[in-house]
């Protein structure tokens, strides 16, 4: 039987076709749609993006380094400088090896193992494609000994630098701070673009405070690089921003004697303007050289520091927490008349020793024999105990606490450096809280003569006698005087004002005024001794004595009296504050010596330094100016800052 042959359909088969080529069609649009969509993106809202990556080909971004701002004080005496250096710097990246390349370089520049470690530190704190610093100083030697050897040793290289340098040394260590190398926890805080090609940030005192004003704006450098990434020629640079320079209104020449004057002993002393705030000496004993910080400090040179027992590292002027003793008494004396709990009138008769009422616990005077009959005038001038364990008796401590805290006791100044501690003003509600305890009418009584659990620091001393300089008109203690930027002049900065303290009775201030010109010009005055006839100036002050340690653990009350015979560290610590001319004051002080009884003497000095002028030649001539780098004078600023108050009158 013959095979059955299909028909074909040819209108179904080009209906598939058409079909299938309309839907390949389809495809093929939908393929070159998204084509051109992503050639749109690519080429017109991308086009900066790829053009950066495709010029990283061949052209390299190098962040240029500011230049750091200078700091002088306020007679354009340069205090903080940069120095021009040679350090010996690598890029990990361009490292294969790095114990072999440090074997390498040791055969041609001499590193020690401060140099070691500071590297190693600083290869965990940068990325790989940063310059890291090997060696920061490299003498002429070393450097052309390196250009002979560099092709021997990858990724390696000469760098010149500018390093921060303070000429005096330790001599305005604790006002000025110093710079040091960028840790970890500074990293979180900083912006790193800006710091892209820096090292070193402050990291105490002026230098940390005012960073930001000294640091300034990191630049760029555009460079095409050859094969091996080594720039060939700069296509675009955008300069970097030089810091701000500082003006400080510290005299250095005033900051320099005090030093001098205060000599071996641990202590501090602050000079301030009363009128402006300004800091004219701000002083802290012993001290320590910035500059081995700057360079980064050998673990045995800073540990040396750290374990001294006379701790150089601790700034004295506004950290240092002492008992104010007897320098307290104005500030309670004020109190007590404006309050009306005493006037004038008021007296008591001062036996030696004073008893609370149902108490069987003495309280005993400095005078063994007492003072007799004392009233508030005499009490300041004779610096006498029992009438202000009765005063502060009757006031209480809440209102002690008022005034204090009226006068700044107790809290921050708001001096433009961050170490400041607040210092202590002690109530019931702080002795329960921090020692568990209940508050005494002895504590009280105490409060009154400044013992017990109060403290203050010289700098909150210093601004407290400003204030009743001022006669109850109070300013912030400052230390920066005006701003240069680059290519300016120099821009005075305003002092800050805060609110006067306001007495019921303005003429309470002149009473206490008056007896503290007792302390230093009436024959029982307490500071009588150390200044016996004034001479041209007149001053106003209190004297105070802190004991630093209980009497009880020694043979007798004689004792304590001749401290000689006391090791130097169980010596009482002694303070002095004042103010000067009486009438029109140009100056206050406050000075704080520790285990020594000559806080008044050295004021002494100061003051004469201030309105007499440096001291005979016979003497060692300690107020001259000697940076240990001669470099520092060598192009004095000729600052005109148009402020009668920018020199000091000697």
């Amino acid at each position: 039987m013959p095979r059955r042959v299909a028909i074909k359909n040819h209108v179904h088969e080009i209906r598939l076709i058409s079909r299938r080529s309309i839907a390949v069609l389809v495809i093929m649009i939908i393929l070159i749609a998204l084509l051109i969509t992503r050639l749109a993106y690519l080429q017109l809202s991308s086009h900066d993006l790829y053009i950066t990556l495709s010029k990283k080909n061949w052209l390299d971004l190098i962040p240029l380094e500011p230049t750091r701002g200078l700091i002088y004080d306020r007679n354009g005496v340069l205090l903080s400088e940069n120095l021009p250096v040679y350090s010996l710097d690598a890029i990990p990246s361009k490292i294969a090896n790095f114990p072999k390349t440090l074997a390498d370089i040791i055969k041609v520049v001499p590193l020690n193992d401060n140099d070691i470690s500071q590297f190693q530190k600083q290869l965990k704190q940068h990325r790989r494609f940063d310059e890291v610093t090997i060696k920061l100083r490299l003498n002429e030697n070393e450097v052309a000994r390196f250009a002979e050897n560099q092709y021997r040793i990858p990724g390696v290289f000469v760098k010149a630098r500018l390093i921060r340098h303070y000429p005096f040394g330790d001599n305005l260590t604790h006002l000025l701070g110093y710079v040091g190398r960028i840790s970890l926890d500074e990293l979180t805080d900083i912006d790193t673009s800006n710091y892209s090609a820096t090292e070193y940030i402050g990291k105490l005192g002026i230098e940390k405070y005012y960073e930001d004003e000294l640091h300034g704006t990191v630049g760029y450098e555009q460079a095409e690089t050859d094969a091996s990434g080594e720039p060939v020629r700069v296509i675009n640079q955008i300069d970097p921003l030089p810091g701000k320079n500082l003006f400080l209104t510290v005299d250095t020449k005033l900051q320099m004697f005090a030093e001098s004057v205060l000599g071996g002993h641990r202590g501090a002393i602050v000079v301030i303007q009363p009128s402006t705030g300004q800091i004219l000496a701000l002083v802290s004993k012993p001290s320590y050289d910035p500059n081995l910080f700057v360079e980064g400090i050998s673990s045995q040179d800073y540990k040396a520091l750290q374990l001294s027992p006379d701790r150089p590292l601790y700034n004295r002027a506004v950290r240092g927490l002492y008992p104010p003793a007897s320098t307290i008494k104005p500030f309670i004396a004020i109190e007590g008349l404006d309050s009306g709990v005493i006037d004038t009138a008021h007296t008591i008769f001062d036996p030696g020793w004073y008893q609370l009422p149902n108490s069987t616990h003495i309280f005993h005077d400095w005078k063994r024999h007492g003072h007799g009959v004392v009233n508030i005038s005499r009490a300041i001038i004779s610096s006498c105990d029992v009438f202000f364990f009765d005063l502060a008796h009757r006031l209480g401590i809440q209102r002690i606490d008022y005034m204090l805290d009226q006068f700044g006791f107790g809290k921050p100044t708001g001096i433009d450096i961050d170490e400041e501690l607040n210092g202590l003003v002690p109530s019931p509600a702080w002795k329960l809280k921090n020692r568990k305890q209940g508050w005494y009418p002895g504590d009280t009584i105490i409060s009154g003569i400044g013992q017990g659990f109060m403290q203050v620091t010289a700098l909150q001393l210093a601004t407290a006698v400003a204030t009743i300089a001022n006669k109850g008109v109070k300013v912030t203690p400052h230390l920066l005087l005006a701003v240069q930027e680059a290519n300016k002049s120099p821009e005075l900065q305003n002092p800050s004002r805060v609110p006067p303290i306001k007495l019921n009775n303005p003429n309470n201030w002149n009473i206490v005024r008056q007896a503290m010109e007792g302390v230093i010009i009436s024959p029982y005055g307490t500071g009588k001794k150390h200044f016996g006839k004034v001479g041209p100036y007149s001053v106003a002050g209190k004297t105070g004595t802190a004991q630093v340690h209980n009497i009880k653990n020694y043979n007798s009350n004689e004792d304590h009296e001749n401290q000689e015979n006391l090791p130097e560290k169980l010596r009482d610590n002694s303070l002095f504050m004042a103010f000067a001319p009486f009438d029109k004051p140009q100056v206050a002080i406050a000075v704080i010596e520790e285990n020594d009884s000559n806080a008044a003497g050295i004021a002494r000095q100061i003051l004469d330094y201030f309105f007499l002028g440096p001291p005979p030649p016979q003497r060692e001539d300690t107020n001259a100016i000697t940076p240990k780098s001669q470099k520092a004078n060598e192009n004095p600023v000729d600052i005109n800052l148009d402020s009668d108050e920018t020199d000091i009158d000697h």
